[in-house]
């Protein structure tokens, strides 16, 4: 099934655009729709039901899919470790999805738990997450939505799917997964095998490229403009077509980079399911991505100067992955 392309607003932040804003973007860049996986505190206080029905009838009227976002899985504050009510938050996502029309609600607690040694185990949080989750399914199918949990720096896939079983669903219920492509490296998982693992749960994407280096002390992510770094974008939008529904393919990009200091023991051990394997192809990756990287093609970009890049960079995306799409 063809899939359409478009855009996750991460990436337009620094424009300062409000959901109508970024939905002429998209249309003016040749987008077919838009992942809203958050808002700002201003374009926040305009989605009362009245203006969800403006952007419902934009997106109608142009043909471009919606995706939404503001939902929440860790029922914890991830700064104190305080407990979290999470089901008015979750509630409120899937009201706004159901006027919206759009059937997914991308979740991201944003963690860096493992980084963090004082923090909550990984097991507690999977857990806590399960049980909370457990409890709103009904809700979410009431309001025939999907909470997407992104493959964030939270879980990996193989916790994911544990989490899942511990729910009791099954794919094509109320959970699933927003894949992003190039995170998975920075949990340490090859992205095409990652892909695989979870690939009957995934219901949206961020699709990003980007790189995985050697450093002193241990190994650098980042991302990079689709199609200048190691990411097996081809293969894993091959799998992605296969599957028996229409996945949207929403581009991500941004600046930044993220450590990961393997050659610590502690780390490491937060990483329970990787296997020597997996490892194996993670350091294969790493090779590639210093080839890239001595060569001038595929460097970190500072994520203080995203702001410069953004819609250019996002712009040359939608093409790249239209050109990928499409052979």
């Amino acid at each position: 099934m063809q899939p359409k392309i478009g855009i996750d607003n991460y990436g337009l932040y620094p424009l300062g655009l409000d959901p109508l804003e970024t939905l002429q973007w998209a249309l003016d860049h040749r987008a077919d729709g838009v992942a809203f996986s958050g808002l700002d505190e201003v374009s926040r206080s305009k989605c009362n039901p009245q203006y969800l029905k403006e952007i419902a009838r934009f997106a109608r009227d142009n043909n471009l899919y919606l995706e939404w976002g503001g939902g929440q899985h860790i029922p914890r504050d991830l700064g104190n470790w305080g407990i979290r009510e999470l089901v008015e938050i979750n509630r409120k996502s899937a009201e706004e999805a159901r006027i919206l029309g759009a059937r997914i609600i991308r979740s991201c607690s944003g963690g860096l738990m493992r980084w963090n040694p004082d923090s909550l185990s990984t097991v507690q949080l999977m857990e806590e997450m399960a049980e909370e989750l457990s409890s709103q399914l009904q809700m979410l199918r009431d309001h025939q939505v999907v909470l997407a949990i992104e493959t964030h720096f939270e879980f990996t896939t193989f916790e994911l799917l544990r989490v899942f079983e511990w729910c009791n669903v099954s794919p094509g219920d109320s959970l699933g997964i927003c894949l992003d492509t190039m995170n998975l490296l920075t949990m340490l998982e090859d992205p095409l095998a990652a892909t695989e693992r979870i690939l009957p749960w995934v219901v949206s994407t961020h699709i990003k490229d980007g790189a995985i280096t050697i450093i002193d002390k241990g190994l650098r992510t980042y991302p990079c403009a689709l199609g200048d770094g190691i990411v097996d974008l081809e293969s894993i939008i091959s799998l992605l077509s296969g599957i028996d529904k229409r996945i949207n393919l929403s581009v991500e990009d941004h600046g930044g980079e993220f450590d990961l200091p393997v050659s610590d023991l502690r780390f490491l051990k937060e990483f329970p399911d990787l296997s020597s394997g997996e490892f194996d192809k993670i350091m294969n990756l790493a090779s590639k991505s210093q080839n890239l990287s001595e060569s001038g093609m595929c460097e970190p970009l500072p994520r203080e100067d995203w702001p410069q890049h953004c819609e250019k960079r996002l712009g040359e995306d939608i093409i790249t992955l239209k050109r990928i799409v499409n052979g």
